[in-house]
């Protein structure tokens, strides 16, 4: 009871006050809040179609947004197994990476975990190659004197 009060809004705390049995409160709250998954579930289920890997900027990015997804899905009783999250992010890598997108699949990551750390790492990599690239180009080393010795 102590807990379940602690952590609703102020307006709703005044509102249960005489409440005194926790299980009670409980159903209270769920019926006052039920209808929420009605009204969440269509735009969740629309943000879960239209989620593309290709229009993030970031593993992290996607990583993210997805989760959040998938955390409202749960909410609302729809749930995502590994293989729908695998399935997702390989179906929405960027046309010009199928290749990537297939080297990914024949991999046969078993867990979502598996791939999002594969391709952190991968993008992790991808960023100190440019940064080194950035900090001096290919060809950009002098030249050694012919006759430096």
């Amino acid at each position: 009871l102590i807990f379940l009060r602690h952590h609703i809004d102020d307006d709703l705390k005044y509102e249960y006050l005489t409440v005194e049995n926790p299980l009670e409160l409980w159903q209270n709250l769920n019926d006052r809040f039920e209808y929420l998954k009605v009204v969440v579930l269509p735009k969740v289920l629309n943000d879960w179609s239209q989620l593309r890997f290709r229009d993030f900027k970031t593993v992290s990015e996607y990583n993210s947004t997805l989760f959040k997804i998938v955390s409202q899905l749960k909410m609302c009783g729809e749930f995502i197994t590994d293989d729908m999250l695998l399935e997702k992010t390989y179906r929405t890598f960027h046309a010009s990476n199928v290749l990537l997108q297939q080297q990914y699949r024949l991999h046969g990551f078993k867990k979502y975990r598996e791939l999002i750390g594969s391709l952190l790492i991968e993008e992790q990599n991808n960023e100190l190659l440019l940064q080194n690239h950035e900090n001096r180009h290919t060809g950009s080393a002098p030249l050694p004197e012919v006759n430096a010795t």
